[in-house]
């Protein structure tokens, strides 16, 4: 059996699961409701307050999306129940980010500021601290569609090798390269 898969998951107090007979699962929280799709192979079962995935076959296949909906099921529920965070960095003179509700603007060394617009499922925030480099606080139910949305605005300006200017993510270690040698 999957060791990831075989793992039951335990469901927090607030948090319900439905599933249809469609194989849909929807998980309903304090922080939002999330609906996953899951393989005809794959069976998913509401114990007492532990959600318990099994697979149909012994197929490598089937072993391969036992793991993977489980790990995506207890994504939905950590999702709903306490949420997900990340934070971005924006290294650099002159780097500055600001939002008005859903739009993300960014001044990023271009000749012109980017906007960005986030969905409705996100929540942003952003900080300018005297001495510290600006931060975008991204907040949401949805793990998947964070990273996603987190990826996009660091393909902007990825941070380069040499002075590390782009935007990075907090506590992201860069790898970083000598400049030329200077004299003979």
């Amino acid at each position: 059996m999957s060791r990831i898969g075989k793992l039951p998951i335990a469901l927090p107090k607030g948090t319900e699961v439905s599933i249809s007979d469609k194989n849909v699962i929807t998980v309903k929280g304090p922080k939002g409701t999330l609906t996953q799709n899951i393989d005809s192979a794959i069976t998913v079962k509401n114990e007492e307050g532990t959600l318990v995935l099994s697979r149909a076959t012994e197929q490598k296949r089937h072993k391969a999306l036992h793991g993977l909906y489980r790990s995506l099921v207890a994504g939905m529920v950590k999702g709903v129940s306490e949420g997900y965070k990340t934070e971005q960095e924006l290294v650099g003179v002159g780097y500055r980010a600001a939002n008005k509700g859903q739009l993300l603007e960014l001044s990023l060394g271009y000749s012109h500021n980017v906007t960005f617009e986030l969905p409705a499922e996100i929540k942003v925030t952003t900080t300018a601290d005297k001495g510290q480099n600006p931060k975008v606080i991204l907040e949401s139910a949805d793990k998947q569609l964070l990273g996603m949305v987190a990826a996009k605005i660091r393909s902007l300006r990825k941070p380069e090798p040499y002075k590390g200017k782009g935007i990075k993510f907090a506590g992201e270690v860069l790898r970083r390269k000598a400049g030329k040698s200077a004299g003979k």
